[in-house]
């Protein structure tokens, strides 16, 4: 069992940055990844990015490529979503989730773990 629990959303200007965090506890794999999703009211939970456990490589949506940063602590089983030049379409409930392999990292649907959600809210 792995549990997740997310935290650092909050109520930000466009333009602002902020780092959402992770934290992991359980029996976690080094072949599991650790995905970042989102999901605004009326939408589908949708893909941000995702980071591997053992080498830390990432893949990002297109809408946040190049603005978003995933990071991991290994020491402190934490994983970070580092959110910059923010915009109002970002605003969503954000969620970390857990998967076992690289396949189908994009499907939500894929997850084994799920952290309950932090709200981020920006405003134009």
């Amino acid at each position: 069992q792995v549990q997740l629990v997310e935290s650092g959303g909050g109520l930000v200007q466009a333009g602002d940055s902020l780092r959402l965090s992770c934290a992991a506890s359980g029996r976690i794999s080094s072949d599991y990844r650790v995905g970042w999703f989102r999901q605004a009211p009326g939408k589908v939970r949708e893909f941000v990015g995702i980071i591997s456990w053992s080498g830390g490589t990432t893949s990002y949506a297109d809408s946040v490529k190049g603005r978003f940063t995933i990071s991991r602590d290994n020491a402190k089983n934490m994983v970070y979503l580092q959110m910059n030049s923010l915009k109002p379409e970002d605003t969503a409930v954000y969620y970390c989730g857990a998967k076992n392999g690289v396949i189908y990292f994009r499907d939500p649907g894929r997850y084994d773990y799920w952290g309950q959600g932090t709200q981020v809210t920006v405003s134009s």
